[in-house]
């Protein structure tokens, strides 16, 4: 079976209508739908994590972070490699290689989550392997780019980005419903504790009850459950009284009911369930149900085999065939650069979002009392900067990708201005959660229309060389794929350190003016260096 086609020049009329329209739609749509599964098994971790404790597994928040993180390291590393394939090996090979290799982590994360004995460290490595599903990205858009005439190709890449980027919404959405539903394995008990119920069930014990059955928790529990407390509320409350902070009995006894009843709630499922039992046998806040996470992993393996076999079938490969060291010459251009800035902004800032929203929300908003459920939320986030990535590629087509990408600047900077000067990402309660999704599905649709627009605008900064564009479409989102790794280990070393996001969403603010500076100044202001 023929792997290279003879001869491919898509700006060649007869060629086009005489079957190359026919046959650049068939591959985009084939790698279009190979696609959509690579997003969605990249950002698994970022859907189960949130599940993790209330299963049984013991990690702690930096943990979970760094799993949320990890494919995001991976995924820019193997983009990176992805940049320099496709001259070499062409898109029949590439798309159904890298399609398979996605069933290893679908596999082995399956059955992680099955054993609570599985080590945090092999977490990490199943991490890592989802970003099988990040990296091949920067072989997908390189291989559509060949195929298309300059007239379709901020269609064709906006098509193919936008509906391959709903692959992360896919995951966040069909994550709750495919662990209800049992395909191989035992169930598996997820605890969830209610604040507010708990708090029901503390004021109907007497204030030195309470205390009495504290006293009798194992040393580490009560650790724990003071660990919990607000340390300024802490500081507030021990002032002025000679009790230390490491009596853990004197300290629990001095806390008001509700956050007495909030600590024990914050701790890990599984323990508070064991406290609380101590409090009131039944009816005591905890809810338990049986749920099937594995299936989260495991249904994607039969649609990676179709599309992984269908590719190997049906997809050609276009013969613009160049060494590795050839290709480097793309660094050697000031452009690649100044693309590589703004489109980390872009699609840096929609994957990195999309990896950190679930655990944002649970740990800004987790707290408080009727605490939302992030994966009922998080799903909306990529849905919309996905739809809005597919909708403006048909725009930048007639209005050119520059001022786009501009305007896609301006409202993540007043986005995130937002969300730090309203208090949203520091909130005081439950009343702000639905004012910081708003704006946090704001910043999705803006990184959706810059998306859309980079991908219409690098063709045409790298006219002069198709293989160079190809290369530099490939480098670029290499670089933004570092996007989840970046944010969800800054916004957990902020937290840690300061309590709240707020400095990661200005670090966001200040990027992003970089950003639309370099963009406005080379592509979009009258008599730029490059428009388009």
């Amino acid at each position: 079976m023929a792997t290279w086609l003879e001869k491919w020049d898509p700006e060649n009329e007869q060629l086009w209508n005489s079957g190359g329209s026919a046959r650049a739609w068939k591959t985009l749509w084939i790698t279009t739908g190979a696609l959509t599964f690579s997003f969605s098994t990249w950002f698994i971790m970022s859907a189960l994590v949130v599940k993790l404790p209330g299963i049984g597994f013991k990690f702690d928040q930096d943990q979970l972070f760094w799993l949320a993180a990890m494919p995001g390291l991976a995924g820019g590393l193997l983009r990176i490699i992805h940049t320099f394939l496709l001259p070499i090996y062409g898109t029949r090979h590439v798309i159904s290689v890298s399609t398979l290799l996605k069933i290893i982590p679908c596999v082995g994360i399956g059955f992680a989550v099955m054993d609570l004995s599985t080590p945090f460290w092999m977490f990490m490595v199943l991490a890592f392997l989802t970003g099988f599903g990040g990296g091949d990205f920067s072989s997908y858009m390189p291989s559509t780019n060949l195929f298309f005439p300059k007239r379709l190709k901020g269609t064709a890449l906006g098509i193919q980005a936008g509906i391959g980027n709903f692959g992360v919404s896919l995951v966040q959405f069909l994550t709750p419903v495919m662990i209800g539903i049992g395909v191989y394995g035992a169930f598996m008990v997820f605890t969830k504790v209610e604040p507010k119920e708990v708090a029901a069930v503390f004021e109907k014990i007497d204030d030195s009850k309470r205390v009495e059955i504290f006293s009798t928790l194992e040393m580490k529990a009560q650790k724990a459950i003071i660990g919990k407390v607000n340390k300024k509320k802490l500081g507030d409350l021990l002032k002025g009284k000679s009790i230390k902070a490491t009596d853990n009995v004197a300290v629990f006894e001095v806390l008001p009911l509700a956050m007495q009843a909030k600590a024990i709630s914050n701790i890990h499922p599984k323990v508070a369930e064991k406290v609380l039992a101590k409090f009131q046998e039944k009816d005591n806040g905890v809810h338990n149900k049986p749920i099937f996470l594995q299936t989260a992993a495991f249904w994607y393996i039969p649609f990676l085999l179709i599309f992984g076999i269908l590719s190997w079938v049906q997809l050609k490969s276009v013969p613009i065939v160049a060494s590795f060291k050839e290709q480097l010459d793309i660094f050697s251009d000031k452009h690649t650069w100044y693309c590589t800035i703004t489109y980390l902004m872009t699609f840096g800032g929609f994957a990195g979002l999309a990896a950190a929203f679930p655990m944002l929300i649970k740990t800004v908003y987790g707290d408080f009392p009727n605490a939302p459920d992030p994966l009922q939320y998080a799903f909306y986030g990529p849905l919309i900067g996905s739809a809005s990535r597919v909708l403006f590629g048909f725009v930048a087509d007639k209005t050119g990708g520059g001022v786009l990408t501009t305007i896609s600047g301006v409202g993540l900077i007043i986005g995130s201005t937002l969300l730090v000067t309203l208090g949203l990402v520091a909130p005081t309660s439950m009343e702000q959660f639905p004012m910081f999704v708003g704006i946090m599905l704001m910043l999705f649709f803006f990184t959706g229309i810059g998306n859309a627009a980079t991908f219409r605008q690098y063709p045409l900064v790298f006219a002069h060389n198709p293989r160079q564009a190809a290369g530099v479409i490939g480098w670029t989102a290499a670089v933004a794929a570092f996007g989840p790794f970046i944010f969800a280990m800054s916004i957990a070393a902020i937290i840690k350190a300061t309590g709240t996001p707020n400095a990661f969403f200005v670090g966001l603010t200040v990027y992003a003016l970089i950003a639309t500076f370099v963009n406005w100044y080379f592509y979009h202001r009258k008599g730029c260096e490059r428009p388009c």
